[in-house]
């Protein structure tokens, strides 16, 4: 007896065999790869601190700023660093000033420091002024420059003294505070 494969007893195993190299492709297609990562696709964070502190120097040793905070977390997708409830101080000149916020986020190289919520802003008394103090809901700080920025609405208060204002720029080192737009003030008198 002979055998004579007929194509309709042929068809069932083409089938067979196209449906297990599918199969196979689809597993190899599907696995990832050791090397491989998507953590530069991804917005996962690769690190995490909990109170978190870094300090900055002037070339002389003596302490320039720092940043403290209850969190800190890392993505290195965008290479930003998230900050939950910052505080920022600088020491430079006599009257050194202190930042806080609800959340930071710092941009890739530290140069820029953007704080959100809550954002108050103080400058401490001398002997013969009280402590300047300065509210808003975002700022934009750069750390290098002792420079802030911000286009929201700001409160300034020293003393009795209130100025209000949308937009501030001011700087650490000339200790000077530009209101851009919409000013309002009460100013008290001083007393000699």
């Amino acid at each position: 007896m002979k055998f004579i494969p007929r194509s309709q007893s042929l068809f069932p195993i083409a089938l067979m065999v196209t449906l297990l190299g599918l199969t196979f492709w689809l597993q190899r297609a599907t696995e990832i790869k050791e090397n491989f990562s998507d953590s530069k696709i991804r917005h996962d964070p690769d690190y995490y601190a909990e109170k978190f502190s870094v300090r900055r120097f002037a070339s002389t040793g003596g302490l320039q700023s720092t940043l403290v905070a209850k969190k800190m977390v890392h993505y290195p997708d965008d290479e930003t660093t998230v900050v939950t409830e910052p505080r920022m101080s600088f020491f430079k000149g006599p009257r050194p000033t202190y930042l806080s916020a609800k959340e930071g986020l710092v941009g890739p190289d530290a140069r820029e420091v953007a704080l959100v919520g809550n954002v108050r802003g103080m400058r401490a008394a001398t002997a013969t002024d009280p402590e300047i103090v300065f509210t808003t809901s975002h700022l934009t700080v750069f750390p290098d420059d002792e420079v802030v920025r911000t286009t929201a609405a700001v409160t300034i208060t020293q003393g009795a003294s209130v100025v209000r204002g949308v937009g501030l720029e001011a700087d650490n080192k000339t200790q000077v505070y530009q209101l851009l737009s919409q000013v309002n003030s009460t100013i008290e008198k001083k007393h000699r």
